[in-house]
């Protein structure tokens, strides 16, 4: 190949190289127009998963614990909980957000560029009642568990030390509250767990 031909054919990938980045990055420009990708959707989701597990310690610890505590301390310790509650969210719900507003747009633009094509796209965000918005719907799932998956991993060094606290708190105003009775069924309960069955006794041969 001479050099009029290698340069023709530089000068050709080159533009074919400029066309797709171009498309790729209109593709990603109509993502972004998505509610899924807009900033109030993503805020909604980052509150949903730095309540999650708040809602979890909630119904599962807290709430059968109180029947340790003697109802003229109940109301005192539930306060006090809410209290716990607030401070937590009040710290965590603006670091999942950061996170959120970082990772969720990457992480809704991967899935949909895999799903979609640019005409489907622009369907999408042209017509709402379509055929098109259906396959969309369909894949919200998929969706929210990237951006949870993403946003949770890139959270959770900061949110994780300050859900121990709450959980610690918790525990130590449910302790108080019931007068230790919590620490003792705790105690009782991983006794319980972490003792060996008995081993049975070897049977004795039959006599002969």
């Amino acid at each position: 190949m001479n050099f009029t031909k290698m340069a023709w054919a530089a000068a050709v990938a080159t533009s074919l190289a400029a066309a797709s980045f171009s498309a790729h990055a209109d593709k990603r420009e109509q993502i972004l127009r998505l509610p899924i990708a807009q900033k109030q959707a993503l805020d909604g989701l980052a509150t949903d998963i730095t309540q999650a597990p708040a809602r979890q310690l909630m119904g599962q610890f807290v709430q059968p614990a109180m029947g340790l505590v003697p109802p003229d301390k109940r109301e005192a310790a539930a306060q006090q909980i809410d209290a716990e509650l607030q401070k937590y969210q009040d710290a965590a719900v603006p670091l999942v957000k950061s996170s959120a507003t970082k990772v969720g747009p990457q992480a809704v633009v991967g899935v949909l560029e895999d799903k979609f094509s640019e005409e489907e796209l622009k369907q999408l965000g042209a017509m709402l009642d379509s055929p098109i918005l259906k396959k969309y719907q369909g894949i919200i799932p998929e969706l929210q568990k990237t951006l949870i998956e993403k946003v949770s991993n890139d959270a959770r060094p900061q949110v994780d030390p300050k859900l121990q606290a709450l959980q610690e708190n918790v525990r130590k105003i449910l302790d108080g509250a019931s007068g230790g009775k919590l620490s003792q069924a705790m105690g009782a309960q991983g006794g319980a767990q972490g003792e060996a069955p008995a081993a049975k006794p070897a049977a004795k041969p039959a006599k002969k």
